[in-house]
């Protein structure tokens, strides 16, 4: 679920959103929620039995935070991104151009 939403979500929200912070900020709360949801449907599973995302014997799931902090910090810098895209081109857009040098 992070995965469709680190596609789909931070590029165009940081592109779109005029205050960066702002597009921090609805990034971090749309990602808390997948994340919390996604946490929440694992759990459920392992509580029934099932092994694929944590092991068994109830050890720290390591490599699950590392994994969903590496595609956060992803989703992060991609919002940066976008807001940088979005600067580049209004910075671009209000330059007038000189057609006389040349």
């Amino acid at each position: 679920m992070e995965l469709i939403l680190l596609v789909l979500l931070p590029l165009p929200l940081g592109f779109l959103v005029r205050s960066r912070a702002a597009a921090f900020v609805a990034y971090i709360a749309v990602h808390s929620f997948v994340f919390t949801f996604q946490s929440t449907s694992l759990t459920l599973e392992w509580v029934r039995g099932s092994t694929a995302a944590f092991s068994a014997d109830g050890a720290t799931p390591w490599p699950y935070l590392i994994v969903n902090a590496v595609i956060y910090g992803i989703g992060l810098g991609l919002v940066a991104l976008g807001a940088w895209l979005r600067q580049r081109r209004e910075t671009r857009r209000t330059t007038p151009v000189d057609l006389a040098a040349g």
